[in-house]
């Protein structure tokens, strides 16, 4: 009697724990899919904005220069446009370990290839883009 409710305990919480980390991951892919993704894709910085915190920073190397730029440089440089044909976002790859994440993401253009790095948390307000680092491929 006591094996069987120790393991529909150990069962139930095992459960518990999975059910979690998908529904991380799911939020995770709806913030990178729905804001950023959406919002790169249309110049659109208040979705842009929303998924990243306020802290976040995009570092990226480019002709011999280590960039750092804050995420208020970085949203004004967006201009507002139609959502491009050709244009398309996709998550590579995403690791969850409790309130932490990271994700690497595509975003590829006709010209362009840009690969992003996404180390994501969680706060009492949800998900955020804490850090970003990126690399932009040439076609």
């Amino acid at each position: 009697m006591k094996k069987r409710l120790v393991l529909s305990l150990l069962t139930m919480m095992t459960l518990t724990v999975m059910h979690a980390q998908t529904d991380n991951k799911t939020q995770i892919e709806t913030l990178i899919k729905d804001l950023y993704f959406e919002g790169w894709m249309t110049g659109d910085t208040a979705k842009v904005g929303k998924a990243m915190h306020a802290t976040c920073h995009l570092k990226y190397f480019r002709d011999n220069t280590f960039n750092d730029i804050s995420r208020a440089d970085y949203l004004s440089r967006f201009k507002p446009q139609a959502r491009k044909e050709g244009v398309e976002g996709r998550i590579i790859s995403l690791d969850v370990t409790g309130n932490i994440a990271s994700a690497k993401c595509e975003l590829e253009t006709p010209k362009a290839l840009f690969t992003d790095y996404f180390n994501l948390i969680k706060t009492d307000a949800g998900w955020f883009i804490v850090d970003k680092i990126s690399t932009r491929t040439d076609k």
